[in-house]
């Protein structure tokens, strides 16, 4: 159907895996057909996320990158597409945008065929992909850390109300990954950053279903604020460009975030 790979992936030496599943902008022919005009500007993408956490090569960390939009298919809901929250969300296959818009134009939403094959070609080599990573940094170093990077808008009323926290950590209340990995994380967010602990956001499936801290892997989702990178100014004409001033102390403090992770090991 398409030449573009599901996504890239680079084994480190460490016992951590970064996952980006909402940061690819490629499209098939039968998406990218049937956008709206309000669609076609890819709003709902965790921009920048690969370009913010540049530096994990340099720390020997494993990544995993995904290629296509959200809108093709969401990398983070399970694969029956069972609901993860109560509230109102989005599903596997979008069909709408956070701004309730809809994502397609009538009559134009891929066929059952076309979500078959996206289910076959990019969300299970995606997941299977993060489980044999897992489980060879367990073999190797006792334990393994899966680190879901995100970002989003800090306003969308769809899925709360008022503004976002800078960074949203979400274990499953706890069920996917240690104490003493989220107390680390936290403790190096500087306080001029605002921060919550399974709030609004839990973490996705990709945390719900690997994150087993009785089983030696342990992860964690964050939910970055675009407010801490993007040019808002821009990001509300739906330009969406790294704010040059902000750039450099967000990527640092993520790096702070991740080097935070490698130097704790779980308990």
């Amino acid at each position: 159907m398409t030449k573009v790979p599901a996504f890239n992936f680079s084994q480190g030496d460490s016992p951590l895996l970064v996952s980006m599943p909402h940061s690819g902008l490629a499209l098939t022919q039968a998406v990218a057909a049937g956008l709206t005009e309000a669609a076609t500007a890819l709003p709902d993408t965790d921009w920048y996320i690969p370009e913010l956490y540049d530096f994990i090569d340099q720390l020997k960390v494993s990544r995993i990158t995904a290629n296509y939009s959200r809108y093709v298919i969401d990398l983070n809901r399970p694969y029956d597409d069972k609901p993860l929250y109560q509230s109102k969300t989005t599903g596997l296959f979008p069909e709408i945008l956070f701004s309730e818009r809809p994502l397609f134009k009538a009559g134009q939403t891929p066929t059952a065929e076309h979500r078959h094959w996206c289910k076959e070609h990019i969300w299970a080599p995606y997941h299977h992909t993060i489980a044999q990573e897992l489980a060879r940094l367990k073999d190797k170093f006792g334990y393994a850390i899966l680190f879901d990077a995100h970002s989003i808008p800090a306003q969308v009323p769809m899925l709360f109300e008022g503004t976002l926290p800078d960074f949203n950590w979400g274990t499953n209340d706890g069920n996917a990954c240690g104490t003493a990995l989220l107390d680390a994380v936290t403790g190096v967010v500087e306080s001029r950053f605002s921060q919550v602990s399974n709030g609004r956001f839990k973490g996705g499936y990709i945390t719900r279903h690997f994150g087993q801290p009785e089983q030696g892997i342990h992860a964690i989702q964050l939910e970055l604020s675009q407010a801490t990178y993007l040019d808002l100014d821009k990001a509300a004409q739906h330009h969406y460009q790294l704010d040059a001033k902000k750039r450099p102390d967000i990527r640092a403090q993520l790096q702070r975030i991740i080097e935070a992770l490698l130097n704790e090991p779980p308990k």
